[in-house]
């Protein structure tokens, strides 16, 4: 049986309790079965990120690839659609897919992340460029953005009364109104709902290649917010912050082909979203103590940065 990462083992408990320990106790066998019925040999150290493990494979000898197997979540399920979807197509290839348990077999890209690219507007013109590559009509079934308005709105509101916080009504408001204005109606584009650096990936057939995608139909300037809410450290390190956030959104929207004022809109929400959701939640990374305080204030910041006229 292939023994899986400790680290892994225990976040996932963490964050899933009971039913995570049940899931990770089957892992092994699941993983086992499906190399079987693939036919494929273990190739390699087990890895892993937030949600699942990666299991660097051979198939028929010669084929390179990775089995994933990721803890089942609404999620997660819309992923191996987008893969189909993009057919490789600034994303990786789907040879397999088991969606009962959550598993794909894919292409196998190297393990370099644009992360670790030290050039900041290289980062945002790489994601900016496949942030259009991707952007392609999406097929039906899979959950359009544009039907959580409602509780998007909701939940803002919500937080601002429930919560203590220091952002400024002017601050929440424009949030709200980015959910009315540009939230209700979206077109029906297949984006990528997570992209960031560390779900972009070194390949071969193409120089740079999505991973992790959610799946969602809607508005391709929504993910200038997750990419910038991953450039967090380089943002904080910057002698002019709001300078480097504007960079970062000028870079992203050319690269993208898209609409500035709409991808700054789009930032500010989910600046305003996380500021929230760490104050009620917690972070993946964080989920109390000190470097939760520190992410929070963060977002708080950037939130401010980003609402135009503040």
């Amino acid at each position: 049986m292939i023994a899986m990462p400790e680290e892994f083992a225990r976040s996932t408990i963490e964050r899933e309790g009971e039913a995570g320990a049940e899931w990770l106790a089957e892992l092994p066998g699941i993983v086992e079965e499906l190399l079987g019925r693939w036919e494929c040999v273990p190739d390699g150290k087990v890895l892993h990120g937030g949600v699942g493990v990666i299991v660097p494979v051979r198939r028929r000898a010669e084929e390179t690839a990775v089995l994933k197997v990721s803890f089942p979540h609404p999620g997660n399920a819309h992923e191996p659609d987008a893969f189909v979807a993009w057919a490789g197509r600034g994303a990786v290839l789907l040879h397999e897919r088991d969606d009962e348990r959550f598993a794909m077999l894919l292409e196998r890209v190297q393990a370099a992340t644009l992360a670790e690219v030290a050039d900041g507007d290289e980062v945002v013109a790489v994601a900016g460029w496949l942030n259009r590559r991707l952007a392609i009509p999406a097929p039906s079934g899979l959950p359009r953005l544009r039907e959580q308005a409602d509780a998007w709105e909701e939940q803002l509101r919500r937080d601002a009364e429930e919560l203590t916080h220091p952002l400024p009504r002017q601050v929440v408001d424009a949030a709200v109104a980015t959910v009315r204005e540009l939230g209700r109606v979206q077109p029906d584009t297949l984006i990528h709902g997570d992209l960031h650096a560390r779900n972009i990936l070194r390949a071969g057939r193409e120089p740079w290649l999505a991973v992790d995608p959610k799946g969602y139909a809607g508005d391709p300037a929504y993910d200038g917010g997750t990419l910038l809410k991953s450039r967090a450290l380089t943002l904080l390190e910057a002698d002019d912050p709001s300078k480097a956030v504007h960079r970062i959104l000028d870079v992203f929207a050319e690269a993208a082909e898209l609409d500035r004022e709409r991808v700054q809109r789009w930032a500010q929400f989910h600046a305003v979203q996380a500021a929230f959701w760490g104050r009620r939640h917690g972070f993946r990374i964080a989920r109390s103590g000190p470097q939760l305080d520190w992410l929070t204030e963060f977002a708080d910041r950037l939130a401010k940065l980003l609402t135009k006229g503040s």
